[in-house]
């Protein structure tokens, strides 16, 4: 594999229903900024170093496979999101009407919530735990 260009932004591809209101998701409750659109086919938010593309069924990545197969959104591979109070943001977020995939969970590294975008792609917010 060659050296990437530009190694500081981490790209995910995330497939999605409606980019609009994918968009409107992470710009509203989780805190991206809109880059760039190009509806109804694709767009991308970023968030610090992240860069989301959302990308729709007009897009290239949403045609059906040589196989015949179609990419959908979904599954439980996630972008993981670290938050400060978790307890706050997952109020705020019911507040909202977002849907969330599980109750807070909590382990030895924190404590988790996954949630889900318009699509049904999960998004997971993770508060660490203190160290001591």
């Amino acid at each position: 594999m060659t050296s990437p260009i530009d190694d500081s932004t981490v790209s995910v591809r995330y497939l999605v229903d409606d980019v609009a209101a994918a968009i409107d998701f992470y710009t509203v409750h989780l805190g991206f900024t809109s880059a760039s659109a190009f509806l109804p086919a694709i767009a991308d938010v970023r968030r610090g170093n992240l860069r989301l593309l959302l990308s729709g069924p007009a897009s290239s990545a949403g045609r059906a496979l040589s196989d015949g197969r179609r990419p959908q959104p979904g599954g439980w591979n996630r972008i993981h999101l670290i938050v400060a109070d978790i307890d706050a943001e997952v109020a705020r977020l019911r507040a909202a009407g977002v849907a969330l995939r599980s109750d807070v969970v909590s382990g030895p590294g924190g404590r988790q919530i996954v949630l889900d975008d318009p699509s049904g792609n999960p998004v997971e917010l993770f508060e660490p735990a203190q160290v001591r």
